[in-house]
């Protein structure tokens, strides 16, 4: 018996050091992806011929759109490069769209060829937005930009609640965040506090038009991001209180070319 024990122990520590070497690290990915901090100037462009050539850190394009060699030479020019997906509607011009069955499609969200989808059905669409995910970090793309994250505040045409939203929001930022993607909080002003700790920054239209930018302070307390765009009010009227909060402000159009005015 004596003469098994060395063997034995043997075969333990190669166990378990093949036990150890095999398991993934949970925290990995958390260390690994883009952290971004208060303040960087960005463009958002989600039309037209892509200008890489404004001298900013942050560059906010379609994920569809955009090849991977776009990805690349904006990252050449010192650019990080977020992936816009509509996370929370449909879009009957994706390639993936008939892949969603009608079933989970609502109302229009006021865009053409877009409706509200039912978030409540994760069975479906948490495969399907794995796989738009999947497609920003095969690109390279180093966050993600979620649309239409504030279905329950609209007219979707399902009973949506805000623990729903809730629950779809963090389904989706963990679905970044175990890509090493980075992933931003688009508008869903009321629920920020909940959702704080579950994004990196965060993207939001005309909360100087609807007096509402204060409310996205806690962001900017956290050393995170608020990419902030305005379509209506001319720079005079937004900037002072922009420069205030600390918020990264432009004026755009409302097609989200190429042309922009940074406060």
């Amino acid at each position: 018996m004596r003469r098994l024990l060395p063997l034995l122990a043997a075969l333990l520590l190669l166990a378990t050091a093949c036990t150890t070497t095999s398991a993934p690290d949970p925290k990995q990915e958390e260390v690994d992806r883009w952290r971004p901090t208060a303040g960087l100037a960005w463009q958002w462009q989600l039309s037209g011929k892509l200008d890489p050539t404004v001298d900013v850190p942050v560059y906010d394009i379609d994920g569809f759109d955009h090849p991977a060699a776009t990805v690349a030479d904006l990252h050449r020019r010192g650019r990080k490069v977020i992936c816009y997906l509509s996370t929370g509607a449909w879009e009957d011009f994706r390639p993936d769209a008939d892949r969603f069955p009608k079933s989970v499609l609502g109302r229009s969200n006021g865009w053409a060829g877009e409706r509200w989808l039912d978030i409540r059905r994760t069975d479906v669409l948490e495969p399907l937005m794995t796989e738009r995910i999947d497609m920003c970090r095969a690109k390279g793309f180093d966050a993600v930009e979620p649309d239409n994250m504030d279905g329950y505040r609209n007219r979707t045409g399902f009973p949506l609640t805000a623990a729903d939203q809730l629950a779809y929001n963090r389904l989706i930022a963990r679905l970044a965040h175990e890509r090493g993607l980075a992933v931003g909080l688009k508008n869903d002003l009321d629920q920020i506090p909940q959702l704080l700790a579950d994004f990196d920054f965060a993207v939001n239209e005309q909360c100087a038009e609807y007096d509402e930018c204060h409310r996205l302070a806690p962001f900017v307390a956290a050393d995170k991001p608020v990419f902030h765009a305005e379509y209506e009010l001319p720079l005079a009227d937004f900037c002072p209180e922009s420069r205030e909060l600390g918020l990264s402000s432009l004026r755009k159009r409302y097609e989200l070319d190429a042309w922009r005015r940074a406060c």
